[in-house]
């Protein structure tokens, strides 16, 4: 396909060619168009064809800005290969602030879809027809859920040579070997052979400036190791990442107020107080503690739970001293903006 135009939704990218093409979803009640807007930088010289998509499920935005500022990068001039952005995957669930699509269910767990399933089922089908099979390489942006915020980390096939490598080259202070969920993008990335990442921080309604620069410098990095942007300058060095061996939710075993007490990137000891639960009178108590040696890799922090929430997510390590360094030293760097960076989002730069 060397010096060949790219061909997406009917349209030809040529060689150093870009685009912003409208693809087709289905119209709304309204009789309102809908598509999923994509952005082609199709790069002179033959390279990995590279999608960077975020917004698949549609309450998650730190990844919307990612990309725009991803495509403002000068850098981008001068790239090998070719740069698909999807911005806003699921424009249904970024309309209505929801994660899901009209018909509720979730895009994540219907790849790689059917033209003539439900409206989730067909948009997953147009992605994986007209962004999967165009790619060599994925990157999926994401953040936490609603009320729960993720440490920057990345997830991946690690036991794939090619996709640990490029998890390395992301630079995030956390790698986790994670299993591929039935239906999910991952798994349909795997299924026609494209090393994939899933890049996991913030909360769901929420920008995070740390978050955010780190994501673009993630993307930068995997660009550089896949030889799409030359190797150039990096600035600030980027603690090495560490690998969770393995991870474990802690739940809420009865419902209540909950008083986090542990923060999210903190290293915690096997049977530490990690945070309580009250009846609203303070006259019953339940102390929620950790399973293991680890560091908290998500924290929910909305106050009032039902028995069985999802509370805290503690990852596991060798060294545990190491991976709380490495977390640490990750914000540190990104806590003063470079010279030549945007303005952070709402002034000072929030912790993680």
């Amino acid at each position: 396909m060397a010096g060949d135009g790219l061909t997406l939704g009917g349209v030809t990218v040529p060689p150093g060619g870009r685009a912003t093409i409208a693809l087709p979803v289905a119209r709304l009640h309204t009789y309102t168009p809908m598509t999923m807007p994509v952005h082609v930088i199709h790069g002179r010289r033959p390279g990995p064809r590279l999608f960077v998509c975020a917004a698949v499920h549609g309450d998650e935005l730190n990844g919307v800005e990612i990309i725009r500022r991803l495509l403002k990068l000068r850098a981008l001039s001068g790239l090998r290969g070719t740069l698909i952005a999807v911005p806003i995957v699921n424009v249904y669930g970024v309309i209505n602030h929801t994660r899901y699509l009209p018909d509720r269910r979730d895009l994540n767990r219907v790849f790689p879809g059917s033209d003539s399933g439900s409206l989730t089922a067909r948009l997953a089908h147009l992605f994986d027809s007209e962004i999967l099979a165009n790619c060599t390489h994925g990157i999926d942006l994401h953040t936490g859920a609603l009320h729960r915020n993720n440490l920057p980390h990345v997830r991946a096939d690690l036991d794939d040579a090619e996709t640990a490598r490029l998890a390395r080259a992301f630079g995030s202070p956390v790698m986790l070997n994670a299993n591929l969920r039935d239906g999910s993008l991952r798994e349909a990335a795997k299924e026609r052979g494209i090393p994939m990442l899933v890049y996991e921080s913030g909360e769901a309604l929420r920008f995070n400036e740390v978050c955010i620069r780190a994501g673009v410098r993630g993307i930068t990095g995997v660009m550089r190791s896949l030889g799409m942007l030359p190797a150039g300058r990096q600035g600030r060095r980027v603690p090495e990442p560490v690998q969770a061996r393995s991870s474990a939710w802690v739940r809420a075993e009865t419902s209540g107020i909950f008083r986090a007490l542990a923060p999210l990137g903190g290293r915690v000891g096997r049977g530490q107080v990690l945070g309580m639960i009250a009846n609203p009178f303070g006259t019953e108590e339940l102390v929620v503690t950790a399973p293991a040696e680890g560091i908290i890799i998500a924290r929910l922090h909305l106050p009032l739970v039902n028995e069985g929430d999802a509370l805290f997510h503690v990852a596991r390590f060798h060294q545990a001293d190491e991976a709380a360094s490495t977390v640490e030293e990750f914000q540190n760097t990104y806590l003063e903006a470079p010279h030549d960076s945007e303005p952070p989002i709402g002034g000072p730069l929030p912790t993680l």
